[in-house]
């Protein structure tokens, strides 16, 4: 990660999205990890960051779902824009059959605030330390008691090394959790590091799913994400009716054009690393709208 900076640099814009060649997107899919970015006096970014993404607004966000052939999506609140949740609540507000989302709080909100961000569709608390601007995992108990009567979860944006220094605090929470980008470990450790044990450790518990989203932050190889495979599919083992998957749209923070990733390129690669369909329906369709529930529907777990 690059340190964080108040002149942060430009990252990339999202390349055009298409749909994956090697399957037909099955009707239900979901993509479980994306961002809407705003920017400007209206909504600006926080000054401490790591980079500084162009705009992407829930209307763009839409049209790159469509564009795929993805039915629903989850708005992940991203980093610069820190607790300020205007953004979602705007894209859950103009989507509600489309989007769900997730948001970050520093633990001031009240219950009636919460309460009003649930009702809009917000299902879950983001918990981010891949870049400077997120909530840290120093408050993921506090987090779990404001989500538990609110019946949401605790997203995990942590590296693998961190998911095994806090294992067994994560062990001993009653609230659901997710863990995003594959467990943030990079493919040239390998599945027996200790770091990645000890995520698939946390993914086997039955309140813990996975995203297999990120791949093009963990590979050393590049599209089609080869030497990853070995923990998509070591996680599929782990927790088949618990994985999901996102595109991490619009994939910020990167800055070389050779490295950044586009959606159908993602899709087939996940493909090629999970050919069984049953299960690649599991982790498109089924297993997410079990977590999520439909957007325009309540779901209390």
């Amino acid at each position: 990660m690059r340190p964080a900076t108040d002149e942060a640099p430009f990252c990339l814009p999202p390349r055009f999205s298409r749909a994956p060649t090697s399957f037909a997107i099955p009707r239900g899919a979901w993509d479980t990890h994306a961002h809407v970015i705003g920017g400007g006096p209206a909504m600006p970014f926080v000054a401490h960051r790591n980079y500084t993404p162009p705009p992407q607004t829930p209307e763009e966000y839409v049209a790159v779902l469509d564009a795929v052939g993805l039915d629903y999506g989850i708005a992940i609140q991203i980093s610069v824009h820190g607790n300020d949740n205007r953004l979602i609540a705007e894209a859950l507000a103009k989507y509600p059959s489309r989007l769900r989302g997730v948001v970050s709080i520093d633990g001031s909100e009240s219950d009636a605030e919460l309460i009003e961000l649930r009702d809009l569709g917000v299902c879950g608390i983001r918990v981010n330390e891949h870049f400077a601007g997120g909530s840290g995992a120093d408050q993921i108990q506090q987090f779990a008691d404001r989500c538990r009567p609110l019946g949401w979860h605790v997203d995990l944006g942590l590296n693998a090394a961190r998911l095994r220094e806090l294992s067994d605090l994560l062990h001993e929470l009653d609230i659901t959790l997710v863990i995003d980008h594959l467990g943030f470990c990079p493919a040239r450790l390998g599945v027996d590091h200790p770091d990645f044990v000890a995520v698939l450790d946390l993914v086997r518990m039955e309140n813990c799913w996975i995203k297999l989203s990120g791949a093009y932050r963990l590979t050393q190889q590049g599209a089609p994400y080869d030497d990853v495979g070995p923990f998509y599919r070591a996680l599929c083992e782990a927790a088949p009716t618990r994985t999901i998957w996102g595109a991490d749209w619009p994939n910020v923070a990167m800055f070389d054009e050779r490295l950044m990733p586009e959606i159908g390129e993602q899709l087939d690669a996940l493909h090629r690393q999970i050919d069984d369909l049953d299960q690649l329906h599991a982790i498109l369709v089924d297993n997410p709208a079990r977590l999520y529930g439909i957007p325009g529907t309540r779901v209390l777990r």
